[in-house]
């Protein structure tokens, strides 16, 4: 069992390339296509770190570019500025330092902000860490929600709304000031995915209070008179940052381990119903988990009643998402709809496949996830625009093209594809800088 527990992998000979900085494809604009009765001359997209183009743990312009907002302004022939972070992005970048044994690590060194005197508000307004709450109330990293209700300020809201000439301006009033002609919108996700990613401690949303600030929304957007296009709210058990752990435990004849359930129980958790998050790996590498005198703490566990919690609060989410755009005549994205038809391709399949690029859950070999377990490569960025552009074309009578997904170049390559699983050695210390 000690040996199971040490978490160390030995992988073929490989060579890594980690293309956060290498650029495999031009993003040539097409010909300006017909976008019906949109106009994106003035496209404002608001959201948190997946509509940003976080990866990896962090902001830095060659993943910031495969944002899918910013790609379907490529799409589009228009002008689309986002707050532009030279190597190595914002502070805490997940790296692999080797892969024989897998190791990585947090890049402690940060980038600058190369279009910080950018004289109007960004068009992307994606903010890494946002809640539903932040839209009409945070114009700071003090007046966030993360900050007013937990005592943690966000740079981040400093970083993309920058206030200058000491304006407090919102991501709604930011995004008002450019008297857009049309809005993309994908916030919510961090209303749960906190929850989920502490292992329960954290408090989630309340449905009641979502309805409302998500209405609110949902109102000042309707005032703007332009076209709206929303996305709602993924799985958040699916991703890899849920399940690589666990799966890795059951893959070496590991069926459960002691852990301390939400309710304060200390009992032996079944892997196949229970979620350890990736940060798990150091408590695992420790010792932890052998015996019930040594659990693995709460934080690290999602247990059975709290993944239904979650996955039932996500549902309420979305059809107060799907309401609230239909009522007012949004175009509606079911992002949730399409991780689900991946993780389905994976387990009935073997994944998803798009312009010839296979998609699944799987940590890092997966193309799906980035380091961080959580936010979307630079090709899964391609598959969500492509659904918003679905969307559009469908709603506004346009004809704009698709992306072809594997023309974008991948956040992580192998040269040659280990021959075994990857296992995280994540720690606590290493995720402290990643905003959700």
């Amino acid at each position: 069992m000690k040996k199971i527990f040490s978490i160390v992998l030995l992988l073929a000979s490989a060579v890594f390339v980690f293309t956060g900085c290498e650029d495999r494809a031009e993003l040539t604009a097409p010909a300006v296509p017909s976008t019906g009765t949109a106009s994106f001359a003035r496209y404002v997209a608001v959201g948190n770190s997946l509509t940003a183009g976080y990866q990896s743990g962090s902001l830095y312009e060659s993943a910031q570019k495969y944002s899918y907002a910013n790609l379907i302004a490529n799409q589009v022939g228009t002008t689309f500025a986002f707050p532009n972070v030279g190597e190595p992005g914002t502070r805490g970048r997940l790296e692999v330092q080797t892969l024989s044994p897998f190791v990585s690590y947090a890049n402690t060194g940060s980038g600058a902000l190369l279009n910080a005197t950018y004289p109007k508000p960004y068009n992307n307004l994606g903010v890494p860490g946002a809640l539903i709450y932040d839209f009409l109330n945070a114009y700071d990293s003090l007046s966030c929600f993360s900050s007013v209700f937990g005592g943690s300020p966000n740079p981040m809201f400093n970083l993309v709304l920058r206030n200058q000439g000491g304006a407090k301006t919102t991501q709604w009033l930011q995004t008002k000031a450019q008297q857009p002609t049309f809005v993309t919108f994908w916030l919510g996700s961090n209303d749960i995915l906190g929850h989920a990613a502490s292992g329960g401690t954290v408090p989630y949303t309340p449905v009641a209070t979502f309805t409302g600030l998500y209405n609110q929304a949902m109102d000042s957007l309707k005032s703007l008179g332009c076209p709206v296009v929303v996305g709602n709210i993924l799985d958040v058990t699916v991703a890899a940052y849920f399940t690589t752990v666990g799966g890795q435990l059951q893959q070496q004849g590991v069926t459960a381990v002691w852990g301390i359930r939400g309710t304060g129980d200390t009992i032996p958790l079944a892997l196949s119903k229970n979620l350890l998050t990736l940060t798990a790996s150091g408590e695992l590498a420790a010792g932890k988990g052998l015996s019930k005198s040594n659990p693995i703490s709460n934080r690290y566990i999602l247990d059975s009643a709290e993944i239904v919690g979650v996955k039932t609060v996500i549902a309420q989410y979305n059809t107060v998402i799907k309401t609230a755009a239909d009522s007012r005549n949004f175009g509606h994205v079911d992002v949730a709809a399409l991780l689900g038809k991946i993780a389905l391709a994976y387990f009935t399949s073997g994944g998803y496949v798009v312009d010839g690029v296979k998609f699944t859950p799987v940590f890092v070999t997966g193309n799906l996830f980035s380091l961080d377990g959580v936010h979307p490569t630079s090709q899964a960025h391609a598959v969500v625009a492509n659904e918003f552009i679905k969307t559009i074309n469908e709603k506004y009578n346009a004809k704009i093209s698709m992306i072809n997904v594997g023309s974008i170049p991948a956040s992580l390559i192998f040269k040659q594809m280990p021959s075994g699983s990857i296992v995280p050695n994540y720690t606590p210390e290493m995720f402290k800088h990643i905003l959700f």
